[in-house]
């Protein structure tokens, strides 16, 4: 099966944070998970490189567009390289390609009479490129998101109108319960439909903002950046209006967008009225998340200064602890806090679970096994019980599993349940007094495998979030790096040569 999965596109006004990286691991998480299950996945991230915003940006750096562009847009694309992700494409909404499709899609909908031009008078905020309504505004009169008043701006402008589609939209949703997830979400996007929807204001006036894409029938105008942007989705992939869809179609029949809870709107009102204008049917799934908070409490903001460098944790601990820590942190009922302390508790946590285990049990057979996998001959029911718990813990979750963020919190917190359980085992049967005894040496030799398979088993199931520590394991247990979403217990062979190597994560202060 062909999958598509989607991060946003961030702007490039200002450095990448902690809370880029998270959406964009996400997406690469989930990727490495349909992988190993034998899908094919198309990936896509990259920059909304128009509107307001970069536009003040690129004045404020008094730098040419192109070359403010190519270097905002770069600070992402080399983080996430540095990050290792694996996207499959990096989307640029300042390309040829995507504006073609931009236009195209406008015209389209414009030729179907579902654009009107008309004066409107609203409370626009800059750092949400949006007009808000009075009742999205805090007790303050401002924007929650970046605590600031909107102002009240007067202009002509194109509008596309939502209103027709609403009832339509609450139908689809209440009959595709698992089209937005958590599901919370989805009773939130509800909320947002209960009342009648305003016209959607499609276009900005090149006097105020005019970094974007022409609209194609009136060149006064640029279109509006979350018009612009949500085309991505679409541009990437290469649908076109008139011709051949096919290939398009079959990647877009399995589409997952990733976003944060901030631009639910936009994503769950805005882009399926649009695509249903477009003759296109909605992604297969939205999976949204909460809001990183940093200092204070308040959700991570270029704008507000709070932000966590991810360059700074990467220096400290490394990608992968980085991204398990994301993972399973992100809270599923709200938002999650995140500091350096906190990311330094997760790496501890990692290092004691399994880099710990992993490197007792490695030292402790080269000292008395010579380094050979022992024989698994003499298993006890409590060692073949474990491992078969722990391998189907695991085989439910890859064979059962749907991309969300309850998978990756389950499949994460049973990673670290099961390093528990491990060294429980290990503890309890102390393998190094069994060492001792020349007459337990069979026991010792069960123990010693039953810690081998089961660090395995851990060691396949969390590749997908540290890739290189699981590869890592598996060849200090003698095993080739092929990953694949096969948790048969009692599969090391006998006599296989182990690797001690350096530890897993290194202690860090």
């Amino acid at each position: 099966m062909k999958k598509y999965i989607t991060t946003p596109i961030y702007y490039i006004n200002g450095a990448p944070h902690v809370g880029h990286a998270f959406t964009t691991i996400l997406g690469d998480v989930l990727k490495k998970f349909e992988q190993m299950r034998g899908n094919d996945v198309f990936y896509t991230t990259g920059t909304d490189e128009h509107g307001q915003k970069n536009q003040s940006s690129c004045q404020e750096c008094g730098m040419a567009v192109q070359d403010f562009i190519d270097m905002r847009s770069g600070n992402f694309q080399k983080l996430f390289d540095a990050m290792k992700i694996d996207y499959d494409f990096f989307v640029h909404t300042s390309s040829q390609q995507h504006k073609n499709v931009v236009k195209d899609a406008l015209d389209y909908i414009y030729k179907k009479g579902l654009i009107k031009k008309k004066s409107y008078e609203g409370l626009y905020c800059e750092g949400c490129e949006q007009f808000k309504k009075p009742s999205d505004l805090d007790e303050h009169g401002n924007c929650p998101d970046h605590q600031k008043a909107p102002k009240l701006i007067t202009e002509e402008n194109y509008f596309f109108p939502l209103e027709q589609d609403r009832q339509w939209l609450i139908d689809y949703i209440n009959t595709h319960p698992d089209w937005i997830k958590p599901k919370r979400f989805a009773k939130e996007v509800l909320g947002m439909l209960a009342e009648p929807l305003d016209d959607l204001c499609i276009s900005r006036p090149k006097s105020r903002v005019w970094l974007g894409v022409d609209l194609p029938f009136d060149d006064d105008f640029v279109t509006y950046i979350w018009f612009d942007a949500l085309i991505n989705y679409i541009s990437s992939i290469g649908w076109k209006s008139q011709g051949d869809n096919a290939a398009f179609n079959e990647t877009w029949a399995h589409c997952t967008h990733l976003l944060a809870k901030d631009i639910l709107k936009t994503h769950a009102v805005y882009w399926p009225i649009m695509l249903k204008a477009l003759g296109i049917e909605p992604p297969e799934h939205l999976i949204v998340h909460g809001y990183w908070l940093g200092e204070g409490g308040i959700k991570m903001s270029k704008s507000l200064g709070n932000v966590v460098d991810p360059y700074e944790v990467m220096d400290l601990m490394g990608i992968d602890p980085l991204r398990f820590y994301l993972c399973n942190a992100m809270s599923l009922s709200g938002d999650a806090q995140i500091s350096i302390d906190l990311l330094k508790q997760g790496y501890k946590q990692l290092a004691n679970n399994i880099g710990n285990l992993q490197m007792r049990v490695l030292k402790m057979i080269a000292k008395n096994l010579d380094g050979k996998v022992p024989s698994a001959a003499h298993l006890e029911a409590e060692d073949k019980a474990l491992l078969e718990n722990v391998a189907n813990t695991f085989e439910r979750i890859y064979k059962y599993g749907e991309p969300s963020l309850e998978l990756v919190n389950e499949l994460s917190a049973e990673i670290l349940k099961a390093g528990d359980a491990v060294n429980a085992y290990f503890a309890t049967q102390a393998p190094w007094v069994l060492a001792k005894d020349e007459s337990k040496r069979e026991r010792y030799e069960a123990v010693i495998y039953t810690t081998l398979d089961a660090l395995r088993l851990i060691a396949v199931a969390v590749y997908p979030f540290m890739p290189s520590i699981a590869k890592k394991i598996l060849v200090s247990l003698g095993q080739n790096d092929e990953i694949k979403a096969e948790f048969k217990p009692v599969v090391l062979k006998e006599g296989t040569q182990t690797i001690v190597g350096d530890p897993l994560f290194p202690f860090i202060a």
